[in-house]
């Protein structure tokens, strides 16, 4: 029996009907390269059902939906890590594949819409993909009332179209992403919800008007600390709220809604969300320079390092390079820190480097040669270069591994296992450096010890993040210190030039030039 017939064969009345889409990318739209159709990895009909149980956001709901006897009707799950500006063909044939998909289930009852995004795709010509995409699947359903729920990145751009054409979008609530399952898991409840009640919430927004850096929007950090607080509070006294979103955006995508943003889904009288809406607006905008923090001089930091007393450490400094982020679109491959460890002659020091075209010349090499290579620099013109250096060959191997922690931040994109591409280990100096075929988030230590690199041994270990990374590095961590390098993610966001960003806008603007400005919407339309 084929797929389709099979899930007709076990369809019934009583079996709510849910049709699920995924589509997920953090567009970096300074940068200069463009994001394929290629770089997706694609899950059609019922290949997104193989996802059920792992760890990403598709997984927990497909886990909860067999848990609570959903009828699933996969259509299409697009994915790509995060990169530059996405081709617009890209969405064109994710479209056309949607529509292909959608229609054997169109003769059918749909009782409800789950969708796993990111929130901030852009592509050449469109700057708000998922609010189009949303208004697209809900012009399919027959009947205006279906439900249209599902979660996103707290670094989404929260838009007039994702508000207006959902019931509730849930988003992240902590940075790193450790709860992004969790959070679908609560999206799939809230939609399990309304489909057995027949209520519908209505989404309210608001945008104060303030654009943080990735480093300024840890959740255990300010301001984002308090905003949750807030956020859980409001919720508890008001029994009628399903959620309340608080969205700090991507700053390094060039957009009208670009930024930090609130969103509630409420059953209740409209003042009581717009009143929540204002009190965290006005928090924002009290607290809107703490998300801007400075990085450290990195020749200062590794001076403090030489000069410190490190017997009986109990970890290595980590020493994150938010310019060169590679969960923020960066290409990884910056060599600004690496420069630096060996300008000061640091040993036993590691880095992380994504430099296929070394790993490659590297393979026709042996192991333990010296070889004359350049490395890093390849990908960005904010880099000084390619690095010269003699390296020693310590191994190839194989750049596939397991995620030790379910949790991490990677786990929201690449659920159970990660592909770093072939590898090459070298040592220069001192410095042993991986070099990775796939560009590869630093957010799961088993990038280290799948290579037999376990990184207690380390003195130093240098990675390419802006927060993504703490919660596996700080249980390991003596230190842990953010650098100023040259890179295209850098925290200065007055370096890069907006074009689409709606103004005024703190930091590029005088915070006493923000107004609250409070956007309401009605029921979706059908």
């Amino acid at each position: 029996m084929n797929p389709q017939a099979e899930r007709n064969s076990i369809h019934t009345a009583d079996r709510p009907s849910v049709l699920v889409a995924g589509l997920f990318h953090e567009t970096h739209t300074f940068l200069s390269d463009v994001t394929e159709w290629s770089d997706f990895t694609v899950h059609r009909g019922h290949e997104i059902l193989k996802l059920k149980g792992d760890a990403s956001p598709m997984g927990g709901m497909l886990q909860f939906a067999d848990d609570h006897d959903w009828d699933i009707l996969p259509t299409i799950a697009a994915s790509a890590s995060p990169s530059g500006i996405v081709h617009d063909d890209v969405y064109d044939r994710f479209i056309h594949e949607f529509e292909t998909l959608v229609k054997p289930y169109l003769a059918e009852r749909i009782d409800g819409v789950f969708l796993v995004l990111h929130g901030a795709l852009v592509c050449q010509s469109r700057q708000d993909v998922e609010g189009d995409f949303i208004r697209h699947l809900r012009s399919f359903l027959r009947a205006t009332d279906v439900p249209v729920y599902g979660v996103f990145d707290l670094h989404a751009h929260l838009s007039d179209a994702m508000m207006e054409y959902s019931h509730g979008l849930i988003a992240y609530r902590e940075n790193p992403h450790a709860d992004a399952r969790e959070s679908s898991i609560r999206a799939a409840n809230l939609l399990d919800r309304a489909m057995a009640t027949g209520i519908r919430p209505v989404q309210y927004a608001a945008r104060p008007g303030i654009v943080w850096p990735p480093t300024g929007t840890g959740s255990a950090d300010q301001p984002m600390r308090s905003l949750l607080l807030l956020a859980r509070e409001l919720e508890t006294q008001h029994p009628s709220f399903q959620a309340i979103n608080v969205v700090p955006g991507f700053a390094f995508g060039d957009t009208r809604d670009t930024g930090l943003g609130f969103s509630v889904a409420s059953v209740g009288p409209e003042t009581e969300a717009l009143e929540a809406l204002d009190q965290l607006s006005k928090l924002a905008i009290q607290r809107a320079a703490d998300g801007c923090p400075k990085d450290a001089d990195v020749d200062e930091v590794l001076t403090e390092f030489a000069l410190s007393n490190r017997s009986g450490s109990k970890g290595p400094w980590v020493i994150a390079e938010p310019s060169d982020n590679v969960g923020g679109g960066a290409p990884g491959d910056a060599t600004g820190l690496l420069r630096a460890l060996l300008r000061h002659k640091i040993s036993n020091a590691a880095v992380c480097l994504f430099d296929p075209e070394a790993v490659a010349e590297l393979q026709t090499h042996s192991m333990g040669e010296m070889v004359l290579l350049s490395i890093g620099g390849k990908s960005t013109t904010l880099d000084p270069g390619p690095l010269e250096v003699s390296a020693k060959l310590l191994r190839m191997c194989d750049g596939r591994f397991e995620l030790e922690d379910k949790q991490s931040h990677l786990s929201s994109l690449a659920g159970d296992r990660f592909d770093m591409g072939p590898c090459a280990i070298i040592d220069v100096s001192g410095v042993i450096i991986l070099l990775t075929s796939h560009r590869t988030m630093p957010m799961d230590l088993g990038q280290w010890r799948s290579v037999g690199l376990p990184p207690e041994q380390f003195a130093i270990i240098g990675v390419k993040a802006a927060v993504a990374h703490r919660r596996v590095y700080e249980p390991i961590a003596s230190k842990m210190i953010s650098v100023d390098t040259p890179g295209p993610c850098q925290s200065n966001l007055r370096t890069l030039s907006f074009k689409h960003l709606r103004r005024p806008a703190f930091p590029l603007d005088p915070v006493d030039a923000l107004v609250s400005s409070t956007l309401s919407f009605r029921n979706p339309k059908g």
